[in-house]
Parts: C-alpha cells; sequence; structure tokens
C-alpha cells in the first residue's frame, strides 16, 4: 500500500512533467490510499470498467482525459469522469513526458525494440524534442522492421537501412523533420493520405504502427518501475486498437 499523494509527486518528478505544456499527474482524485494500480494506454470507459472490476484504487495512462483546455463535464467525457469518481479511482495520466523519457519512454521502448544504436533526440514538438534517431549497425533490410513493427508500411527509398527516426503517436506530421535529418526509415503510430507521396518523393521509408500500438511501451515500462519501487500490485490491461 501507498499514499496516492506520494507515488504522484514521485512520477511527476521521474518524469519531469514541468517541461511540457500540458496538464499531466492526477487528473480525476479517488483514493488517498494505494494498493493496486491498473494501467493502460488510454483512458477510456471500457478500461475504466476493467479496473474496477481487477479492484484498482487507481488507473494510469499514457492518453488522459484533460488536456490543455477546459471542457464541460457532459457527454462522453462526463460519464467517464462520474464513473471515476462514484467508484473513487484515482486517474493518473503521462502524455508528453512518458513519450520523450530517455528510459521509460514510448520512443526509448520503441528504439530498444528496433535495436539502434548511437541515440540522440528527435522530432520537435511544442518546443521540445520527444523522438529519437538511432543507427541500425549491422544494417537491415526494409522487410525486417516491417515484420517486427507489424505495421503498414510503405517502401520508398532504399532496401538497407542503416539510419531511423522514431516518434511514437499522431507523429505523421513530423515527416519533414525525418526527410530533413536524412534517415532511411521513420516510424511512427499515424498516416495521412499525403504521407506515401511525399515519401516516394523524398525516398524516404515510412512504418505507421498504429497510435495505440506505438504507445504501449511506455505505460508497461512504467509499470515495471513502480512494480519494483513500491509496495503496490500492478496490473496492465490491454485494449486493442488498431488506430
Amino acid at each position: 500500500m501507498i499514499q496516492r499523494d506520494k507515488i504522484v509527486k514521485d512520477i511527476n518528478e521521474l518524469l519531469n512533467v514541468a517541461l511540457t505544456p500540458e496538464h499531466n499527474g492526477l487528473q480525476v482524485e479517488g483514493k488517498t490510499e494505494i494498493k493496486k494500480i491498473v494501467f493502460g494506454v488510454s483512458a477510456t470507459m471500457e478500461l475504466f470498467k476493467a479496473a474496477k472490476a481487477a479492484g484498482a484504487d487507481m488507473v494510469m495512462t499514457h492518453h488522459g482525459l484533460i488536456w490543455n483546455t477546459a471542457e464541460n463535464i457532459t457527454g462522453v467525457f462526463g460519464r467517464r469522469v462520474a464513473f471515476l469518481i462514484k467508484n473513487d479511482i484515482n486517474l493518473v495520466s503521462y502524455h508528453l513526458p512518458l513519450d520523450r523519457h530517455p528510459v521509460l519512454g514510448n520512443n526509448a521502448g520503441l528504439a530498444k525494440l528496433m535495436g539502434l544504436k548511437n541515440i540522440k533526440p528527435f522530432g520537435v514538438y511544442h518546443g521540445i524534442e520527444i523522438g529519437f534517431t538511432g543507427e541500425v549497425k549491422p544494417a537491415k533490410d526494409f522487410e525486417y522492421f516491417c515484420a517486427l513493427l507489424n505495421g503498414e508500411c510503405a517502401p520508398c527509398g532504399k532496401d538497407e537501412i542503416r539510419r531511423v527516426a522514431v516518434v511514437s503517436g499522431g507523429a505523421h506530421d513530423m515527416l519533414g523533420q525525418a526527410i530533413d535529418a536524412g534517415v532511411d526509415l521513420f516510424v511512427t503510430g499515424s498516416r495521412d493520405e499525403y504521407v506515401l507521396e511525399q515519401c516516394r518523393e523524398a525516398g524516404l521509408n515510412f512504418i505507421a504502427m498504429g497510435h495505440y500500438n506505438s504507445e504501449v511501451f511506455g505505460i508497461k515500462a512504467l509499470m515495471e518501475y513502480i512494480k519494483k519501487h513500491y509496495k503496490v500490485e500492478t496490473e496492465f490491461i490491454d485494449i486493442p486498437n488498431p488506430f
């Protein structure tokens, strides 16, 4: 068991939430004493119901309910908040801090999965770098990464991959930054109509893993960190989402 305010304060400091222009940390207040935390990618009703059934006192997610602006507590948003309050469940969320963290972040997890070396910050969003570039040593072919990441693949560049840029989530609009960086492959979660033609014209390979699938790494790494450092039960609940 641990005090809610203690673990929130510690994780806020660990992820350096002050650097990002969003509302991160405790979003909905519930019990003060925490025996079990359920982890998931996104703050949805399905996750909340599963967390209640699992006996959670806290839900910790990557995508929260509150972003930069106030929202009326109505509709889908209102029902989600009401469910948490009625069941005395805390919601704690970390968005950009959990994308950019060099050890626990989504992009650190992606870079590790891909075996990247000589990792450097990449991908400016709201004035901060949230992704990474890295080298593939020895070089691997594009099909290797398509199979590894199981995403939508656009083979628009050379087959031999030596440099990669990764930015999890909805980062297809950082495609221009990847082109400017001169990498052989850009990996992210999302894609749009213009991406294919821009990649063809630039000679850049592209993989879209799906927003959700590209962002399971950080919340799972955070769960393992909390499991190791605190006396609290933990469980990851997967709510599959191909988008």
